[in-house]
């Protein structure tokens, strides 16, 4: 069958970003499916916007993609964004219209890639499967992004509109199942498929890494890779920072690797309270060079702002990165993510807003190196055991090719009847 993909932020391995569509894309031409990709001018990607053609046609791997020229960052502001959502979501539904596809995939975020998602498989007479990547608007909400009324109401709808048209959904983490079937949607048609582990690409190794930009090599180096935003809650580790520094722990290094709109600010506080001896800030960087650092670094933090909608509804990249890196991870917020990494014994576990807990957990694993050996051994054994790329791909691969039965099945008994 010919899928029809939506992502606004694609992205290949060369970009500093997620990867999940590039790789998905990639099971469904091994299995024999065709696979055109629709996607924006996303800068985390490594893409700009100098072409004065509205929309460009290249070949990447196997995959037929129309490029958008609708430039996206995550340092835009709240209102440049939602116009580059609307706009990105005018012209895909026309690109979408257009195709011979069997099918149309779109996944979020941002939710509006939702909208040609529906529209473009109802003008072709053919299946819808949308897969959440973030429950949105319930986030922006409880983030305070979203205040308007008005656009409160006008969000929900449409996420309603868009789950109501899907065939099938997929969700990436328990809690977003929950909340697509809280949003009427039936739960026997919601399949859980979350991010990947990308075993051959983060590998773990035992190798020092001697290179100035990321501190001492005998220090912890405790690293922290994508967006520097409100979500994530970074002030938790400048907080702990400063603990440790009035206590005169020495050793210790936090590595942030990334850019967002509030990496700045943080800069700003980090050299303002005297952190240099701790922080060291790393622009981004694509993910074939970010697993040749990965596993060389001690530690993965796993951060986010105490908000109760993350603590079950985020599946994030770097926890997967890290533990197929064979490191153990430091998690600072309740949920699917720390009951996971307690029962497995891949990290700790803090709660949030303790920085002297969290300093205490540094501490700990600074002074424990076997302990830190054992944990990323748990962790590689998770990755394996349960979130391969490869056996992921195929669970993903068979849902949308279930929807396509599904749907022309459906369409015939009408049709009979």
């Amino acid at each position: 069958m010919h899928v029809a993909y939506i992502h606004q932020h694609f992205s290949t391995k060369k970009g500093a970003t997620g990867t999940r569509s590039y790789e998905m894309s990639q099971r469904l031409i091994g299995a024999g499916h065709r696979v055109t990709m629709i996607c924006g001018a996303y800068a985390a990607a490594g893409e700009t916007s100098e072409t004065k053609q509205r929309v460009t046609q290249s070949d990447v791997d196997g995959i037929r993609v129309f490029r958008i020229n609708e430039p996206y960052g995550n340092r835009m502001s709240f209102t440049r964004r939602i116009m580059a959502f609307g706009r990105f979501a005018a012209t895909a539904t026309g690109v979408v219209s257009k195709l011979d596809a069997d099918i149309v995939f779109a996944t979020s975020t941002p939710l509006t890639v939702g909208i040609p998602g529906m529209n473009g498989a109802r003008r072709l007479g053919v299946p819808f499967v949308f897969e959440v990547r973030d429950l949105w608007p319930e986030l922006a909400i409880a983030l305070g992004v979203v205040k308007n009324p008005l656009l409160k109401w006008y969000t929900r709808r449409l996420e309603r509109n868009i789950y109501k048209a899907a065939t099938r959904i997929i969700a990436l983490a328990p809690g977003i199942r929950d909340g697509v079937a809280r949003a009427g949607y039936p739960p026997e048609r919601i399949s859980l498929v979350p991010n990947c582990s990308d075993l051959d690409l983060f590998i773990p190794c035992d190798e020092s890494l001697d290179d100035n930009r990321f501190g001492a090599s005998d220090d912890l180096r405790l690293v922290f890779t994508g967006a520097h935003g409100l979500a994530n809650g970074l002030d938790a580790v400048l907080d702990t920072a400063e603990v440790l520094n009035k206590r005169g722990e020495t050793g210790i290094r936090f590595v942030f690797i990334g850019s967002g709109g509030k990496k700045a600010d943080l800069v700003e506080r980090s050299e303002r309270e005297g952190l240099e001896d701790l922080v060291t800030w790393i622009d981004p960087m694509p993910k074939q060079e970010l697993a040749k650092i990965l596993p060389r670094m001690d530690v993965g933090l796993m951060i986010l702002k105490n908000v109760s909608s993350f603590y079950y509804g985020t599946s994030p990249n770097k926890f997967f990165d890290y533990i197929a890196s064979g490191i153990p991870v430091l998690n600072n917020y309740p949920g699917w993510l720390a009951g996971m990494i307690k029962e497995n014994k891949c990290g700790i576990a803090i709660p949030p807003d303790d920085a002297n807990k969290f300093a205490d957990a540094i501490v700990s694993l600074r002074d424990n190196p076997k302990q830190r050996e054992k944990m990323g051994q748990a962790g590689r054994a998770l990755a394996e055991r349960e979130f391969s790329r490869d056996s992921l791909g195929d669970q993903f691969v068979s849902v949308l090719e279930q929807a396509h039965v599904e749907f022309h099945a459906k369409k015939n008994e009408l049709v009979s009847v």
